[in-house]
């Protein structure tokens, strides 16, 4: 079976600040690349010149799209869950839901956010590793969620972690590395996708000095695996497969 990949987000540019390098250097493999978004942005802080949280929703909806393509992103798709209140999501109907698209699309690895809920500990971000996480385990299982189509398990679940913390922000706790990406020959391509966000210029700009000292990697942690052994250091996500 041809290698895909399956990144399962919670809001609108996640995609690039955070996985972009590993969705761009997948693209130019040739591995299919696909992205689950929980929610479309509506409880963003910068707004841009969105005159209501629909409206702020549709742009930031108009600007996932727009950085999955420079991303190179094979589908892309936004769930209907409320930005800012993930934690009050029925669980199981969003573990269903992510089991579905896991079993239809069949990813060989699946990366999001681990439990420390990433550079600024985002709720949303803890509450997409925790379905997440559930998901990947459940999707190879019969017994759960039978009518979301046939048990499919893929192979790696990765949780993006970092050895840099943004500042002035609550510092994390996050997990030790076990995968390195040079994304060094994606890092513009990154940086474009995270400008297809328009609305949220004012945080590129906090931000773009932090990102262009520390931006040459991206770090990942295996969560769990088919393979059974000794955790390894790898510089690519599908080594050994």
């Amino acid at each position: 079976m041809p290698h895909r990949l399956m990144c399962i987000v919670a809001h609108p540019d996640d995609e690039c600040y955070a996985f972009g390098g590993a969705l761009a250097l997948a693209a130019d493999r040739g591995i299919e690349t696909h992205v689950i978004c929980l929610t479309d942005g509506q409880a963003a802080k910068h707004r841009g010149n969105a005159a209501s949280s629909a409206e702020l929703g549709s742009i930031r909806r108009a600007e996932f799209a727009a950085s999955c393509k420079v991303l190179g992103v094979t589908t892309h798709e936004l769930l209907d869950y409320h930005d800012g209140q993930t934690s009050n999501i029925p669980f199981d109907e969003a573990c269903e839901k992510l089991v579905a698209r896991i079993r239809r699309l069949r990813p060989t690895v699946v990366i999001t956010f681990g439990g420390d809920g990433g550079m600024n500990t985002h709720a949303d971000h803890m509450m997409v590793s925790f379905v997440t996480t559930a998901a990947f385990h459940w999707s190879g299982r019969e017994d759960r969620f039978p009518e979301a189509g046939l048990p499919f398990q893929p192979q790696r679940l990765f949780y993006v972690t970092t050895n840099v913390f943004l500042p002035e922000r609550r510092k994390p706790l996050p997990a030790p590395w076990t995968a390195t990406l040079d994304i060094r020959s994606v890092r513009e391509r990154k940086s474009e996708a995270f400008r297809q966000h328009a609305s949220q210029a004012p945080l590129m700009e906090a931000t773009r000095g932090f990102f262009e000292k520390s931006g040459g990697e991206e770090l990942y942690t295996l969560t769990a695996s088919q393979e059974t052994g000794p955790a390894e250091q790898w510089i690519d996500l599908f080594e050994g497969l």
